[in-house]
C-alpha cells in the first residue's frame, strides 16, 4: 500500500519561498507519475505541477500559475518528491496535496478524482 506524506508547509510573506516534500512509502515511486494539487478555501482542488516516471523521461508539467515560480523534482534514493515554490503570492495560499498515479506517464486529462494515491495535505499560507 502506497502512503504519501507531505511536509514543508507554513506561513511565509509574499515574495518568499517554501519547499514542500512528499515522502512515499510502500513502493518505489521512481517509475510512477506524481504531482501536486492545491485547494484554497471554498475552491475546487486544482492542479499545480507534475512529473512523469523515469520510463517516461521524467517530464514536468506546470499550471500557468506555477510556471516560472515553482519547480517540481524528485529524489529517487529518498523516494521523495519536492515542490520548490519561489516568489510566493497571497493567492498561493491553500492546502497542498501530493498525488501519484499507477502509471509512468502523467495524464493531464485525468481529473483530480482519478488519481490513485493522495497525501493528507500541508497548509501553505502567504501573507501580504
Amino acid at each position: 500500500q502506497v502512503q504519501l506524506v507531505e511536509s514543508g508547509g507554513g506561513l511565509v510573506q509574499a515574495g518568499g519561498s517554501l519547499r514542500l516534500s512528499c515522502a512515499a512509502s510502500g513502493r518505489r515511486m521512481s517509475n510512477y507519475a506524481m504531482g501536486w494539487f492545491r485547494q484554497a478555501p471554498e475552491k475546487e482542488r486544482e492542479f499545480v505541477a507534475a512529473i512523469s516516471g523515469a520510463w517516461s523521461g521524467g517530464s514536468t508539467y506546470y499550471a500557468d500559475s506555477a510556471k516560472g515560480r515553482f519547480t517540481i523534482a524528485r529524489d529517487v534514493p529518498k523516494n521523495t518528491m519536492y515542490l520548490q515554490m519561489n516568489s510566493l503570492k497571497p493567492e498561493d495560499t491553500a492546502v497542498y496535496y501530493c498525488a501519484a498515479d499507477r502509471t509512468t506517464a502523467w495524464d493531464i486529462s485525468r481529473s483530480q478524482y482519478e488519481r490513485d494515491y493522495w497525501g493528507q495535505g500541508t497548509q501553505v499560507t502567504v501573507s501580504s
